[in-house]
């Protein structure tokens, strides 16, 4: 049974930095991607970043170019997602997401079976 526990949240001024963490079990890194999705009440999940298993390409929303990158250890089976210059609008819950099957791995919440808990992101002007 795969696991995801995120960790790093917290709350920032606007500028700061805040490296969140996905420490993942039970996942045999065969194929599939991680990725971070965030969320603010009212409003629906919206991928951040995403990470394939194979060959680490990566994916950002536009609003985060630039400025977020997530990166994968696996011999610590753990994901990452450091974010830089964080802005009010950046506050929200922020998931770890894995999708174990193989494809175009994009931001579509159906694809992904294993979600964490979530880790609360608050950024103040």
């Amino acid at each position: 049974q795969v696991q995801l526990v995120e960790s790093g949240g917290g709350s920032v001024q606007a500028g700061g930095s805040l490296k969140l963490s996905c420490i993942i079990s039970g996942f045999t890194y065969s194929s599939g991607c991680l990725a971070w999705f965030r969320q603010t009440p009212g409003k629906a999940r919206e991928g951040v970043a995403r990470i394939n298993v194979r060959g680490g390409s990566t994916l950002y929303a536009d609003s985060v170019k630039g400025r977020f990158t997530i990166s994968r250890d696996f011999a610590q089976n753990t994901v990452y997602l450091q974010m830089s210059g964080l802005k009010p609008e950046d506050t929200a819950t922020y998931y770890c997401a894995l999708r174990e099957t193989g494809g175009y791995c994009s931001f579509e919440t159906r694809y992904f079976g294993s979600w964490g808990q979530g880790t609360q992101v608050t950024v103040s002007s």
